[in-house]
């Protein structure tokens, strides 16, 4: 039982691994691209290292702390750097495939003013 557990977790890692690493090759734009490796990859990852966690767990020397020590630090830092990196691109005003957004109107019927830029 252990054995087809741990091999479904290693095939479904794979998968979104392989998934995560073609978006990034395959999609369009910048902004795109950050989906591919901080989405699939992050869950692609996080399910090898479960496996690997199950593994070693069982084999009998206790609890397997480094992989859930590297699982915790991939959970912490892909969302961050995806944000840090695409605040970078709306800083640099790195184009997007995506048509802006339509300005939104003030019940009086002129343009609201925007805030926070």
């Amino acid at each position: 039982m252990l054995e087809m557990m741990l091999s479904v977790l290693i095939v479904v890692g794979a998968l979104f691994t392989f998934i995560g690493s073609l978006g990034l090759a395959r999609l369009g734009d910048f902004y795109t691209r950050l989906h591919g490796p901080t989405k699939a990859t992050t869950l692609g990852v996080g399910a090898l290292l479960i496996a690997s966690v199950l593994y070693f767990s069982t084999r009998g020397e206790g609890l397997s702390l480094h992989e859930i020590l590297v699982t915790l630090f991939l959970f912490i830092t892909a969302p961050v750097s995806a944000h840090l990196l695409a605040k970078a691109a709306l800083h640099l005003r790195v184009r997007s495939l995506a048509p802006p957004p339509l300005e939104a109107e003030d019940p009086s019927g002129g343009p609201r003013a925007r805030t926070g830029d």
